[in-house]
């Protein structure tokens, strides 16, 4: 079998990234006087940066200073915690959005972090990963994966289901064996 090919972007990527809905501010500075504010949330992070909408264009490159505020994970004694850095936006494009209302999606990574924050980052991709994987694992109707094997070693109820292809196998097995 022939090596997956993967895309450019997502080998660049160093991080493990996490979707997840966190309240966070970008300011962005044009100028002594001028400056941007954008009050949002965020739609995916890593510890090396984070993907969010922006009402405002942040031209590439420029420098902001991002405020993300990150939940209390299960198990920690401090509550909710302000990662506040310096970042760089890498890419800012216009969202596909409603034409009366201008949105932009903002991709910045940090650029100033240190080691504590970055720590609590990737201590909070892992659990929220987990988290998803968990949901997925519970399936659409919430049984869990768990409650499915304790079930696995019971008799099944008897069906008249003669046109499946399951019937007709253990039929041509019968009549093999006999």
């Amino acid at each position: 079998m022939p090596p997956k090919k993967t895309s450019r972007r997502s080998e660049r990527r160093r991080s493990l990234r996490a979707d997840a809905r966190l309240s966070m501010r970008v300011e962005g500075r044009h100028g002594e006087d001028d400056s941007t504010q954008v009050i949002t949330e965020s739609q995916n992070i890593s510890a090396s940066g984070v993907y969010c909408t922006s009402t405002h264009f942040l031209a590439p490159l420029s420098k902001v200073l991002l405020t993300i505020v990150l939940p209390r994970l299960p198990g920690s004694s401090s509550n909710k915690e302000l990662i506040k850095c310096d970042g760089i936006v890498v890419r800012c494009e216009p969202a596909t959005a409603r034409r009366s209302e201008k949105h932009f999606e903002l991709a910045c990574m940090f650029s100033e972090l240190d080691e504590r924050r970055r720590i609590l980052l990737e201590e909070f991709v892992t659990w929220r990963n987990l988290q998803t994987l968990r949901a997925a694992a519970a399936g659409p109707n919430g049984a869990r994966a768990g409650s499915l094997r304790s079930t696995a070693g019971r008799a099944r109820p008897k069906t008249k289901s003669r046109g499946t292809a399951s019937s007709a196998r253990a039929r041509t097995r019968r009549r093999v064996v006999h």
